[in-house]
Parts: C-alpha cells; structure tokens; sequence
C-alpha cells in the first residue's frame, strides 16, 4: 500500500516512521510560530497527501511534546478524509502555563492511516437490547 506525498515547499519533508514497524509516521512543520500559554495556532506541513482507496488518515498529537511541553493535538484525533487533497495542517494547542515555540523542521504530530468501513445509514423505531443499554458516563463505577 502506498501513501503518495506532494511536497509544496522547498522545505517541506515527507513523512516519516521513526523505527520500523511504527503506526504514526511523523508529520513536520514548514514554519516558525509562537502558541501562548493557554492557545492554539494552525501549523502548516507544506504537503498534500492521496490515501489509497477505503483509508483515512488520522492527525494525532506527539506524546513527547505533550509530555515535555504540555502541546498537543486540539482536535485529536483530526481526521483526513480520503478525496481531501488540500495541505494538511495541525492545529496545536498549548496547554502549559508557558510560551511555546514551533521550529520549522520540528516534529508536530503523527499521522495513522486506517481502513475505512462504510456504511448505509438505516431509519428503525426501535434498536436491540443489551445489557448495558443506556448505562454510560461512569455507570460501571469510579
């Protein structure tokens, strides 16, 4: 299967797995650009991507820079669908109490294709019982 990449800047790069076998290939920014304490800022990738057929691509944060810096992925995971052919770009929100600084060349998140399952949506009155049914929101307990 292959993920075919169109570079939109000269310094943009592909993307890349870091160690064989990984599910996210890191995505990277083209662009320096301040997030305050407490923000968020759309970073661009300077690519478009075409997915193979019945796949989506899923934009998910980075836990190092979660972990050392409080940033992430605000919509994660962000979906791409499989006609979008526009620049992907990620939105970061800073939730540390400090000024974070996106480097151009700097990894800013990961990007997980999967399959896709289609389905034909289907009006009833009434669905089958289970034995959770309604329970939800800690009714299994804290």
């Amino acid at each position: 299967m292959q993920l075919k990449v169109k570079l939109l800047a000269e310094k943009a790069l592909l993307p890349r797995a870091a160690h064989p076998g990984d599910a996210g290939l890191d995505i990277f920014s083209i662009e320096r650009k301040a997030i305050a304490a407490g923000e968020s800022a759309l970073i661009k990738t300077g690519i478009i991507i075409e997915l193979p057929e019945n796949t989506e691509a899923q934009v998910r944060p980075r836990s190092g820079l979660a972990l050392r810096y409080g940033v992430t992925v605000l919509n994660a995971p962000g979906t791409i669908d499989y006609g979008y052919r526009g620049e992907i770009k990620v939105i970061l929100i800073n939730h540390s109490k400090d000024r974070f600084v996106v480097e151009e060349g700097m990894k800013i998140a990961q990007l997980v294709v999967k399959p896709v399952l289609t389905v034909d949506v289907l009006q009833v009155d009434e669905l089958s019982d289970t034995g959770r049914g309604e329970g939800g929101f800690g009714s299994t307990g804290f």
